[in-house]
């Protein structure tokens, strides 16, 4: 064989493969992290969590200062005081301490009308019988008339005094009431907002600012990695779509893993990728790929990100 095609054989063998390339498709593992991220800005005081720490629900991730939001719920329940005390006096009517001054007056007032109508009586006998002028009947006659209307309006005050609330008044007392429980229990949850807590079981990933930096609305704090098992995210040629189903049993395998892990298919995607975000391969695949996701029974140690081969 001459040199020419010595060197033309050595081409073609360099391109063709030296070893069949194992079943299966390219993947790798995803998670659903949770991402805790504040209702209100403000200033955080305290994060008691460093990543990688596990953390059970209602676990308190961050503080923000609540400095201000227990000044307005102090304020919003003393407002509260005050409504249930406005209501009640108009549900019960006026106060025993002040009913007591009224009936005192009245008691006074009696009796001034009783003298008044003791020395009118007097004053025209004495008048009939010459030894006192009619002026002095007149005089006696206009004091009984003064202490006959003093009587009669303590008489009135009492009794206004003594019954409940009108209708209308205790009607904007409820309302006043309902508007200032509302406004507490606002600045209650407001309160308690500045205490973010973990909504789930899992793993603390990343810790996104530090004490003493100033969070942000909807900007996340802290990613949690939750304990129940990843997902896979493989891509499967066109030609080999058909060959899966919603709720197919597929195996995982990983380099350096033991054994295989279990899946269980849950999406197929409808729309075909031709140029897949992250794909890891070891060979030239089609283009023409679909994105299908299966939940594993157990991830024991891996983790998002990892490369791995799905077999079918």
């Amino acid at each position: 064989m001459n040199e020419f095609l010595s060197g033309l054989l050595a081409a073609i063998l360099a391109l063709l493969p030296h070893q069949d390339v194992p079943p299966g498709y390219s993947g790798y593992l995803e998670a659903d992290y949770v991402y805790l991220a504040p209702v209100s800005p403000g200033r955080i005081v305290d994060i008691p969590m460093a990543e990688g720490d596990e953390v059970a629900p209602g676990t308190v991730v961050f503080s923000l200062d609540a400095t201000q939001q227990q000044n307005l719920l102090d304020a919003a329940q003393a407002r509260v005081a005050a409504a249930e005390a406005t209501l009640e006096n108009l549900e019960t009517g006026s106060r025993n301490a002040e009913l007591d001054v009224i009936r005192a007056s009245l008691t006074k007032a009696e009796a001034d009308l009783a003298q008044a109508q003791a020395n009118l009586a007097r004053s025209e006998r004495l008048a009939e019988a010459g030894t006192v002028p009619q002026v002095r009947v007149e005089q006696d006659r206009t004091a009984l008339a003064s202490a006959q209307s003093q009587a009669d309006q303590l008489r009135a005050q009492l009794a206004v005094a003594e019954l409940p609330a009108r209708n209308a008044q205790q009607v904007a007392a409820e309302a006043n009431l309902r508007a200032a429980r509302a406004d507490a229990e606002r600045a209650r949850q407001e309160l308690q907002d500045r205490q973010v807590l973990a909504p789930i079981e899992g793993t603390v990933d990343q810790l996104f600012y530090r004490v003493g930096e100033v969070a942000a609305v909807g900007v996340p704090v802290v990613s949690i990695l939750p304990a129940e098992p990843l997902e896979v995210w493989f891509f499967v040629p066109e030609t080999q779509r058909s060959t899966l189903a919603i709720g197919a049993e597929v195996a995982v395998q990983c380099d350096g893993c033991p054994n295989d892990f279990a899946a269980q298919v849950t999406n197929i995607a409808s729309e075909p990728q031709t140029t897949p975000p992250i794909i890891y391969s070891r060979e030239e695949r089609s283009r023409l790929v679909y994105l299908v996701k299966a939940r594993m029974d157990e991830s024991g140690n891996l983790q998002p990100g990892q490369p791995v081969t799905v077999l079918p």
